[in-house]
């Protein structure tokens, strides 16, 4: 059997055949193309054989509707202690990865590019680890901390000499602005990083 009789045996066009043969999946006995070896090897890199690259007279497929890799429902969530490569991997394995070659191709090149996206805006700094954000918050938490208990012990015997509610407000009140002034001079350390 030639090329188009196998185009025409599996209900495609002459350009589909060329690319199976271009990519290994056809088995030739000297100029005849063998069949049976053919399809088996067909079965194996397509889904069931059946998915076709161009319908015979149809011509190229019309180019996919392009959507997100990602759904909103699905986003990808990197665990703790976890490298890129292994939440790809374990990804991969919960959702099935069922696809055919050509699908498998993009979803490599759209996580390449995302990857790489993903790098730059990690040196730009555009993007930072959670676990980074969480420690610097925590740090910042157990300052603010610190400082309000430590007014107590500092200021209570200045505090015990005054005679009036309002003068104990009033001095109360420096004490919290000036805390939280310094709280706040630390801070601006961070916004530079």
């Amino acid at each position: 059997m030639n090329q188009s009789e196998f185009a025409a045996l599996h209900n495609v066009s002459r350009k589909t055949v060329t690319k199976w043969k271009e990519r290994g999946w056809l088995v030739f006995d000297g100029s005849a193309l063998d069949v049976e070896a053919s399809n088996a090897l067909i079965a194996k890199y397509r889904r069931d054989g059946s998915d076709v690259v161009t319908p015979a007279g149809e011509g190229n497929k019309p180019l996919l509707k392009t959507a997100a890799v990602t759904s909103a429902l699905k986003r990808v969530t990197i665990q703790p202690g976890e490298t890129v490569e292994q939440a790809t991997t374990r990804i991969l394995i919960a959702t099935g990865a069922d696809m055919n070659l050509d699908e498998a191709k993009r979803v490599k090149e759209n996580y390449l590019a995302l990857r790489e996206q993903l790098e730059y805006d990690r040196t730009a700094r555009l993007v930072v680890a959670v676990e980074d954000v969480c420690r610097a918050v925590g740090d910042e938490y157990a300052k603010v901390r610190s400082r309000l208990l430590a007014i107590p012990s500092e200021h209570a015997p200045r505090i015990s000499r005054l005679k009036t509610a309002q003068e104990v407000q009033d001095a109360l009140h420096g004490i919290i602005v000036d805390a939280l002034e310094e709280l706040t001079r630390d801070g601006d350390g961070l916004n530079k990083r």
